[in-house]
């Protein structure tokens, strides 16, 4: 069954979205200005990280101000008509396209084009109070970023992983079952895989966000050594995909084994699957004497010449059996990776643990 991915960042956004749209609606009644504007921007500027809300409101003010001074002058000269809220828009997203300014090119635009209809004679005191407005949605939304409910995706990150691990594993052994079987794929596996690197991505956005909220929140040591240790995994977690998705999208040609050496296969795979499974990605002796097999299986294969007299460009040189081989290889060498990985950050964690006594080694 299929794991989904929880990301509990999502409920904070809205409830941020929600106090910041307040407050700057409050702080634009007090000072009696229209607050649609302030809003507008409010809304657009709450981020997933505080770098990013701070970042882009460095691009969205000028954008803004671009948009409100593009208002000012169409509606002088053409009023409140389409032909103004036509140029008002082409005008802002040519501007802030070739000032690069794309991330603030959706508030210029919504200022540009609500302002068309406020207004009226007043033409340099309407352009100030948008730009009053704007700076108020912006500094109110990245504030409210910063200091209220600041994001953590450790939690999220973490299981995400062992989860994204459970269905590598899953993909792996579905696969192997198709090929040492001849069974015809129908398609179940491809598309599992497709899944499982989409959720590998959403999974490295979020580390790529934690990461980011280092710099302005803080984070004990034992937290950062979590999060260094779970992208460590992630990172492995990609390299096993890739031999994944070698198996999945294996060219045609079944590969000719002999019964005990197809039995032999199936079960190093479905060893595999299990230790995808293990949190400590454990590797047994059995597991062991089998992957010894399989390696002098793999290099009597090497040491063939199945190429010899074929035709180029109308036989594979690499058989679908040491293509096969091969990758049980690369991914047994990964989860022993990760074994020896985690058995450090095991070490590691109790020497932390463990408080120094005088008088030690003396």
């Amino acid at each position: 069954m299929k794991q989904t991915i929880p990301y509990t960042f999502i409920g904070g956004r809205i409830a941020k979205t929600g106090l910041a749209v307040f407050i700057t609606a409050f702080i634009c009644h007090m000072l009696k200005w229209p607050a649609m504007f302030a809003v507008i921007t409010a809304i657009v500027t709450i981020e997933p990280t505080v770098a990013d809300s701070i970042r882009k409101a460095y691009v969205r003010f000028p954008a803004a101000a671009i948009g409100a001074g593009f208002a000012v002058l169409f509606t002088f000269i053409f009023g409140d008509s389409p032909y103004s809220y036509a140029s008002v828009s082409l005008a802002t997203i040519i501007a802030c396209h070739k000032l690069k300014l794309q991330d603030g090119m959706l508030v210029a635009t919504l200022t540009g084009v609500a302002m068309i209809s406020t207004v009226q004679d007043h033409y340099l005191s309407s352009f100030f109070i948008r730009l009053g407005t704007t700076s108020t949605g912006i500094v109110v939304s990245t504030a409210v970023n910063l200091l209220v409910m600041p994001p953590d995706y450790s939690k999220s990150i973490m299981k995400n992983i062992q989860a994204l691990y459970r269905r590598s594993g899953d993909i792996l052994f579905k696969r192997g079952h198709e090929v040492f079987n001849m069974l015809e794929s129908n398609g179940t596996a491809r598309a599992d895989f497709q899944s499982l690197i989409k959720d590998i991505d959403k999974t490295e956005t979020l580390c790529h966000y934690q990461k980011s909220e280092y710099r302005f929140h803080r984070f004990s040591r034992e937290d950062m050594r979590e999060f260094h240790y779970e992208y460590k995994k992630l990172t492995i977690l990609k390299q096993i995909s890739y031999h994944i998705g070698n198996l999945v999208f294996l060219p045609p040609g079944r590969p000719d084994m002999e019964s005990e050496r197809k039995n032999l296969a199936a079960s190093v795979l479905e060893d595999l699957k299990n230790r995808l499974y293990e949190p400590d990605f454990l590797i047994t002796d059995s597991h062991y004497k089998k992957i010894s097999e399989v390696t002098q299986w793999f290099f009597e294969q090497k040491q063939q010449n199945p190429g010899a007299g074929l035709k180029p460009r109308t036989h594979h040189h690499v058989q679908p059996e040491t293509a096969i081989l091969y990758e049980i290889l690369s991914i047994h060498d990964l989860i022993e990776e990760l074994n020896q990985i985690q058995t450090m950050e095991v070490k590691n964690r109790r020497i932390l643990k463990t408080p120094w006594k005088q008088g030690e080694g003396e």
